[in-house]
């Protein structure tokens, strides 16, 4: 398909190279306010867009129509881990440089973000940090001022691997370039089937809907849906969502405080 093709200008090798060293170390020191604009509606689009608007201006220059749309793209959801976070937008920063297509930029985008989130979440916070916080507290509580300045440390390292992280994405981007380029159609269905997989994952972690209701002895729920459907309130919940949302136009925010609503209304009756 030609919409999935990677779109780059022919000029003389490094000539369409805009970004400096610099650029990217002030890409990865903005990638720590990741979480500054946060929502619920689209999580960590805020300051993933915001974080990468400077690269943006110098790769697009006067071209707004580029600009507008690579903001616009960079507004959807998206929710992975703070502390590796500028590997994906060293990443996506080096395909923009290189003008790759936007539905090939998007499917990377979500393909990546969900795995990512994982693998950093892994490490730090349930790996690297409740061990520091283990020593630390050890520490602290023999009234030693090495504890919390380990952890303080050690955090403060987090923070400034951000920058080395932001170099090693963009490094590796500018080195894919070609093998992206041959393969873009591939990796670009690869990455859209990942996010989906991710999503789908999410859905059944997150979403917990369980009914009360008891037709004489039988619970509903325990002894009928678990064993012919188990989950299945949650799924279909999830696809009537999905359904008001993308065929009915219902704002999103309009959607969760219908959700709030009926949580409410059915724990006070018994019904969930």
């Amino acid at each position: 398909m030609a919409s999935d093709e990677i779109k780059t200008t022919p000029t003389s090798e490094g000539s369409d190279k805009k970004l400096t060293s610099h650029d990217i170390t002030m890409l990865g020191i903005r990638s720590s306010l990741l979480q500054a604009a946060f929502s619920y509606e689209r999580m960590q689009a805020g300051g993933w867009a915001w974080a990468q608007v400077p690269v943006w201006k110098k790769i697009f220059g006067k071209d707004k129509k580029g600009l507008s749309e690579a903001m616009t793209d960079n507004m959807e959801f998206i929710n992975t881990s703070p502390p590796l976070v500028s590997i994906l937008m060293g990443l996506l920063t080096s395909m923009e440089e290189k003008h790759v297509s936007r539905q090939t930029i998007r499917g990377l985008k979500n393909g990546l973000f969900g795995p990512m989130a994982g693998i950093g979440d892994a490490i730090y916070w349930f790996t690297l940090m409740p061990i520091v916080g283990g020593i630390a507290a050890s520490f602290a509580a023999k009234g030693n001022p090495l504890g919390p300045i380990l952890y303080f440390l050690v955090y403060v390292g987090v923070f400034l691997c951000r920058i080395p992280f932001a170099h090693l994405g963009y490094n590796l981007g500018t080195k894919a370039i070609d093998v992206i380029q041959e393969n873009s159609e591939i990796i670009a269905r690869v990455a859209t089937i990942m996010g989906l997989t991710v999503i789908g994952a999410l859905i059944s972690s997150y979403v917990s809907l369980s009914l009360k209701v008891k037709i004489g002895t039988v619970a509903l729920q325990k002894d009928f849906l678990d064993k012919v459907f188990p989950n299945i309130l949650p799924l279909a919940f999830t696809f009537f969502l999905f359904w008001l949302l993308k065929k009915k136009k219902v704002s999103p925010i309009v959607l969760i405080a219908v959700v709030f609503v009926l949580c409410i209304v059915c724990s006070f009756f018994g019904i969930m």
